[in-house]
C-alpha cells in the first residue's frame, strides 16, 4: 500500500502548512476530512520515488564488490585492528597490515 500525504485546509480551502501521512490502498477514495479531527483536507501531490541511475536506491549495488572490480577498482575491508584485506580488484597487495 502506498503512503499518501494530505494537507490540512482552512475554512476557505487554503492549505495551512500542516500535513499528515497515511497508508492507504490505491483503490480507496481520497480523504475529504481528517480522520481524527474532521478538518478539511486534500491529498498533496508528491514526486514519485523512482530508482534512477544516481538514486540512493541504486547506490548500494553500484558500490558492490563485484561492480567495483568490474570497473577496475580495488577495495579493502578492515579485518582486524590494523589489518585490511583486499575484497575486490586484482591490483595491490592481498592484505595491508600496520605491522608491515
Amino acid at each position: 500500500m502506498p503512503m499518501y500525504e494530505y494537507e490540512i485546509l482552512d475554512a476557505k480551502g487554503n492549505p495551512t502548512g500542516k500535513t499528515f501521512e497515511v497508508f492507504q490502498s490505491m483503490k480507496d477514495a481520497a480523504f475529504k476530512k481528517h480522520p481524527q479531527t474532521g478538518e478539511p483536507v486534500r491529498r498533496a501531490i508528491q514526486l514519485p520515488n523512482i530508482a534512477g541511475k544516481w538514486s540512493d536506491m541504486k547506490g548500494k549495488s553500484a558500490l558492490s564488490n563485484k561492480n567495483l572490480e568490474r570497473l577496475g577498482f580495488t577495495k579493502y575491508e578492515r579485518r582486524g585492528e590494523g589489518y585490511m584485506e583486499r575484497v575486490a580488484g586484482n591490483e595491490g597487495p592481498k592484505s595491508i597490515s600496520a605491522d608491515d
